[in-house]
């Protein structure tokens, strides 16, 4: 997979080539390019935004300096090369451009999944008031896939950290960038319940005067997925409720819905209700 990065602050994503992320370009299944939008600029003060049309606090990045960038890195050619007959000309590209945006669709593990199969994607981060709005709704109308993403409810001071969540959350899911595969599996937001993982232990099993729980302890493994199973049903339900409400009734067996019940949920219909 092939990854472009377009910031204003290049240097914050050194940290790629530490740990797994490094391993995997080191492996051949990763290349990362970070590019510094202010390359693409022409003035003598490599600005890279202006005021708001209409008025407000805070400056936008332009759109003439994106687009310098993003027709470089996706092969487009000059305007006026361009013919009038063939207008799309992302439609058969293998690239998706990503942008962080807290006012788009929250970005989930299905995303996540859906991105590692993509051959190139490219991401672009906001700074100040954000980009310009035509930059995504331009590329989108020349064929191209485009997709913007929130990472919660919250705002942040520009969008390299929102990248950072998204690029780990996608390329550890590629074939061969984790040792081992049942480890990505059985976590949470990965199956297809996504219900909130249970707690891990490891030695010593007392520490501090806390004792793992007993039945981990026992060797029976039916019992030991029981229990974590139940402990995932409690932790959904108490930390993130909205989860346990998506979950088809059909899909959960008896002993689920004995727990569920006795955490206050009505499973006699399609899905759990309080």
């Amino acid at each position: 997979m092939l990854i472009d990065i377009i910031s204003v602050f290049p240097e914050y994503f050194d940290v790629f080539n530490l740990s797994l992320l490094g391993k995997a370009q080191d492996k051949g299944l990763l290349t990362f390019n970070v590019h510094n939008l202010r390359d693409w600029t022409h003035d003598v003060h490599h600005s890279v935004d202006d005021t708001p049309v209409g008025g407000g606090a805070g400056m936008v990045m332009k759109p003439e300096v994106w687009a310098n960038c993003l027709d470089d890195l996706l092969d487009i050619p000059p305007l006026e090369d361009i013919s009038d007959a063939d207008p799309h000309i992302g439609e058969n590209s293998h690239t998706t451009l990503v942008f962080p945006n807290p006012s788009a669709p929250t970005f989930t593990q299905a995303d996540a999944t859906e991105l590692s199969y993509t051959d190139h994607l490219i991401f672009g981060c906001g700074r100040y008031e954000g980009y310009d709005g035509r930059i995504p709704a331009y590329y989108k109308a020349q064929g191209f896939d485009v997709r913007e993403y929130s990472i919660g409810d919250y705002v942040l001071n520009g969008g390299e950290v929102a990248v950072s969540v998204m690029v780990e959350a996608t390329t550890r899911l590629i074939d061969g960038f984790m040792g081992n595969r049942d480890s990505i599996v059985k976590e949470s937001y990965t199956g297809s319940e996504g219900l909130l993982e249970h707690r891990q232990y490891t030695k010593p099993t007392s520490w501090r005067g806390m004792d793992v729980p007993e039945i981990l302890l026992s060797g029976h493994h039916a019992n030991i997925d029981r229990f974590r199973r139940d402990e995932e049903l409690r932790r959904t339900s108490d930390i993130r409720p909205d989860i346990i409400e998506k979950l088809g009734c059909r899909m959960l067996d008896k002993k689920d819905r004995k727990l569920l019940v006795e955490l206050g949920w009505d499973v006699s219909g399609e899905h759990p209700k309080h």
